[in-house]
């Protein structure tokens, strides 16, 4: 048994003009399941797809407090393209943020709700990965989580040290998954985080136990009726496990 990673989701104020932004920042189409929620998807891939991590955003009245912990990153082919991409993310609404980044040779911006994100400088690791390079979450020890979440998901660790760990789909495609080691402590709920899915032959419970077994925890959820589950991982960044397909 395994789970992979499938989307993003992003609690958002207004989902609807949020989602406008980051369709037209990713080029994809969007659509929407239900009330208070707007979907994200690359128009010429069937989900789920490794080649993508796919966007949910959800409406939500709590007001964003503090940096994200998980945030993505924008992938650039040039140097010419990252200034075209900065200008045109710019025009739609995107600021500059200052999240301690000091002098790097990309870009962090912030998009109309406050939410961080970066335009990564050229990398011919990115080539492939489409227009989300990689998904960055904030974390205490990298070797933990990679360890997690590499038995969590059929993800590939690429990269391990005391600084950052590196997984990607066990296709080889998609977006990269990047744990960075930061100083910084975990306050409430994550307003962005990430959504795993049970392969069709899978057992969503069988499945849900065997990441509780691997150090996964239940989110409170205050009695809340949803066919999925919300577990947390050893750091306490919540994530969904979605119905098996």
């Amino acid at each position: 048994m395994a789970t992979r990673l499938v989307q993003i989701n992003m609690k958002a104020h207004d989902e609807v003009a949020l989602g406008g932004f980051w369709a037209k920042v990713l080029g994809w189409g969007i659509s929407s399941e239900a009330p208070g929620v707007t979907n994200l998807e690359p128009e010429d891939l069937t989900y789920p797809d490794p080649r993508a991590l796919y966007v949910d955003l959800v409406v939500s009245a709590e007001p964003k407090t503090a940096k994200n912990r998980v945030h993505v990153d924008l992938a650039t082919t040039s140097a010419a393209h990252h200034a075209e991409l900065v200008a045109r993310l710019t025009a739609l609404g995107a600021t500059p943020a200052d999240v301690g980044q000091g002098d790097v040779p990309w870009t962090v911006l912030a998009d109309p709700e406050g939410n961080e994100f970066c335009v990564r400088e050229p990398n011919p690791r990115h080539a492939d990965t489409g227009p989300i390079a990689e998904v960055v979450v904030d974390c205490a020890d990298p070797r933990a989580m990679a360890g997690f979440w590499g038995r969590a998901t059929d993800w590939t660790v690429h990269e391990v040290t005391d600084r950052q760990a590196v997984l990607r789909s066990a296709q080889g495609v998609g977006p990269y998954l990047r744990f960075v080691r930061t100083a910084d402590a975990k306050t409430g709920w994550n307003r962005v985080h990430l959504d795993v899915r049970p392969y069709a032959s899978d057992d969503l419970d069988a499945e849900t136990a065997r990441l509780r077994s691997l150090g996964a925890t239940d989110a409170d959820l205050g009695g809340a009726d949803i066919p999925w589950r919300v577990l947390v991982d050893p750091e306490g960044n919540e994530f969904c496990v979605l119905t098996p397909a």
